[in-house]
């Protein structure tokens, strides 16, 4: 008879083997760190990088349009001349420390080498796998490699209306593809989701699933989401980094911003290239360093400069020149700023979304339905004559939750008292004093069907432009 020992080690034996039959290659043999830095040292290590070259180069970079066709065909994807050497060569005279590639946009055309779709470089006439050639080149250079992705995928019909869980796996394939097969990749720039644009939200393709998945495969790259237009600048919503595009109207505070950030702006007048690029001038240089890098450098913020290689896949002479005079205006501070610790960002679904609300009397324009639409721009208002106004969210059943984030229109309620509904009963909960405008409140875990906000002081008749309700998974 086999010992209780034996029995078991040939049951890990076989789980072990079936688990890895399952797995890619490349996942296997992927080098994760046995112990991945604190976040806020990744952070700061980002900061610290200061200044960037975005690079927007897919298949877009062959129609005057940065939202391609999702249907145009892969053989126009035709560069004669691809030199990503010459890329690196053009981030190091502008004295940048990284480059950042569109390895597919929205139009879902994959600039890999993937498995998940003959939609790709592969079946193009140039048949290379261009991150790898990116890749390769940068790290030659000394330079660190991030990646861009889109969630939005307008030819696998990747988009709103359309998601199915194999999509969800669609996903997750590509990434553990770039994210297994190109070696270490500092951060992930992830764009199309949660966007008014795109209206895919981090329910349809769940965020905290993806950015698990992210964390799994590579614990030290920073997943960074294009979201700034919806989410507050003082708190980090769904993203290790707050990032803003400027061309989209995203502006950071050079004066108050106290969490790591990124700021980035085109070199010419649009992302992809354009057959105009050649002969129109870029940005100015002087005030490409001077209005914003060397600013933004001063408030915990690194500037990702966009570059467009031409269909030669080549950077135009016009843009190298410019980057060359950055590289002899703009020398990378020894000692840049040390970023406050931030709060751990919030990844998790919002259980309180778009919920059945009641509350004590409020403005008649500002109904408390405000506090849960997902909308950090609109806002419930009390009524200026309730002295102690309250707030009751109905989860619908009873529910797990940890985290608890109520979001103010203005730093204005200084004290406060949440409760929770479980079993017939109301039951106390915390006793807050926070006087900043996003209050975050992590707690044990409990299970209720209902929670009641209790303001009990405040400068003003309250205004809440958010309140979240969280189950987040948290290491033990």
């Amino acid at each position: 008879m086999l010992s209780l020992r034996r029995i078991s080690t040939s049951i890990f034996q076989a789980t072990t083997v079936l688990l890895l039959m399952k797995v890619p290659a490349a996942v296997v043999a992927q080098e994760v760190p046995r112990e991945a830095k604190p976040l806020p040292e990744l952070q700061q290590h980002f900061v610290d990088l200061a200044f960037g070259m975005f690079i927007h180069y897919n298949i877009p970079t062959y129609m005057e349009d940065d939202w391609a066709d999702p249907d145009a065909s892969p053989a126009i994807f035709n560069p004669k001349k691809l030199n990503t050497d010459q890329w690196a060569a053009a981030a190091k005279s502008a004295n940048m420390s990284y480059g950042c590639l569109t390895t597919k946009h929205h139009s879902g055309f994959a600039i890999w080498d993937t498995k998940t779709t003959p939609y790709n470089v592969m079946n193009s006439p140039l048949k290379k796998d261009v991150v790898r050639e990116y890749v390769n080149s940068f790290r030659k250079a000394g330079l660190g490699v991030m990646l861009y992705y889109s969630i939005l995928d307008t030819h696998h019909k990747l988009r709103q209306g359309h998601i199915t869980p194999a999509h969800i796996q669609f996903v997750k394939d590509q990434l553990t593809e770039l994210l297994t097969n190109y070696g270490k990749i500092e951060a992930l720039i992830i764009d199309g989701w949660d966007a008014p644009w795109s209206r895919i939200s981090y329910d349809t393709v769940p965020f905290e699933e993806i950015y698990r998945l992210i964390k799994t495969l590579q614990p030290e790259c920073l997943v960074m989401d294009l979201n700034s237009a919806k989410y507050p600048g003082d708190f980090l919503f769904y993203s290790d980094i707050k990032s803003y595009e400027q061309n989209a109207g995203q502006h950071i505070s050079k004066e108050n911003n106290k969490l790591p950030a990124m700021s980035c702006l085109p070199l010419q007048a649009n992302w992809f290239w354009k057959s105009s690029f050649p002969q129109t001038p870029v940005k100015d240089a002087d005030k490409l360093v001077n209005d914003n890098l060397v600013p933004f450098n001063s408030a915990y913020c690194n500037f990702m400069l966009n570059v467009a290689p031409n269909r030669d896949g080549l950077i135009d002479e016009n843009a190298l020149v410019a980057l060359k005079k950055m590289g002899e205006l703009y020398k990378r501070p020894t000692h840049l700023p040390k970023v406050p610790v931030a709060t751990a960002p919030i990844i998790s679904s919002n259980l309180a979304k778009k919920c059945a609300v009641n509350g004590s009397w409020s403005n008649d324009m500002w109904l408390m339905d405000f506090a849960v639409d997902d909308d950090y721009g609109t806002n419930w208002l009390s009524h200026p004559s309730v002295k102690q106004p309250w707030l009751e969210f109905d989860l619908g059943r009873e529910t797990a939750f940890n985290t608890i984030v109520i979001t103010e229109n203005s730093p204005n309620v200084s004290a406060y008292s949440i409760e929770y509904f479980s079993g017939g009963k109301w039951y106390p909960l915390l006793n807050g004093s926070q006087r900043e405008r996003i209050k975050v409140n992590r707690f044990d875990r409990v299970w209720g069907s209902k929670i009641r906000f209790n303001m009990k002081d405040f400068r003003k008749a309250p205004e809440i432009a958010e309140f979240g309700v969280y189950n987040e998974r948290r290491r033990m």
